[in-house]
C-alpha cells in the first residue's frame, strides 16, 4: 500500500473529493463463478432460456456480484483512497439497470461527508456517494458506502 506517510488520513479527507476507477468487463465466467461462492443459481443469471422473454432478453449478473465489483474497483484505486481500518456499513444500495454480461464498467466515488469518532482503531467514519456506472452511461448500482478511516 505504498509509504505509510503517504496514506490519506481522516483528517486529510476532503468533503467533494471526486474518484472515477478504471473500467472492467463482466464477463459469464464472473457470472458463473459468483453463483457457485455465493449458491445463488436463480436462472435469472444463468439461463438464456429462461431470460430470452424477459425485458432485457438475456441472462443478467447478480446484485451481490455488482456490489462486489464496485468494492473490488474502489479498492484498487486505493491510491486516491484514504486509510480505511473497517467497512463500517452500507445505506441506500438500489441496483437501478440489469447488467449483462460483456457489460464494461467503472466505480465513481465521492466523498459526501465526514464524522470525528472516537474508536480505537479509528479516527472518523467518512460517506461517500458511490456508484457503478456502465460503458453506455447508465447507473447500475447506487449506494452510500462507509468506512472507519485512521
Amino acid at each position: 500500500m505504498g509509504d505509510p506517510e503517504d496514506r490519506i488520513r481522516f483528517d486529510d479527507l476532503e468533503v467533494g473529493h471526486e474518484i472515477v476507477t478504471h473500467s472492467r468487463t463482466l464477463t459469464e465466467a464472473d457470472v458463473r463463478e459468483f453463483a457457485g461462492v455465493s449458491g445463488d443459481f436463480n436462472p435469472l443469471h444463468l439461463s438464456e432460456s429462461y431470460t430470452a422473454d424477459l425485458p432485457f432478453g438475456e441472462p443478467i449478473a447478480h446484485g451481490a456480484l455488482l456490489f462486489a465489483v464496485t468494492t473490488g474497483l474502489l479498492w484498487q484505486h486505493r491510491h486516491e483512497r484514504p486509510e480505511t481500518v473497517a467497512f463500517y456499513g452500507v445505506d441506500s444500495l438500489r441496483f437501478t439497470e440489469p447488467v449483462t454480461m460483456g457489460t464494461t464498467v467503472h466505480a465513481e466515488s465521492e466523498l459526501l461527508e465526514k464524522e470525528p469518532r472516537d474508536h480505537p482503531v479509528g479516527n472518523g467514519l467518512a460517506r461517500y456517494e458511490t456508484r457503478l456506472v456502465t460503458d453506455d452511461g447508465s447507473v447500475a448500482l447506487s449506494c452510500e458506502l462507509l468506512t472507519l478511516v485512521k
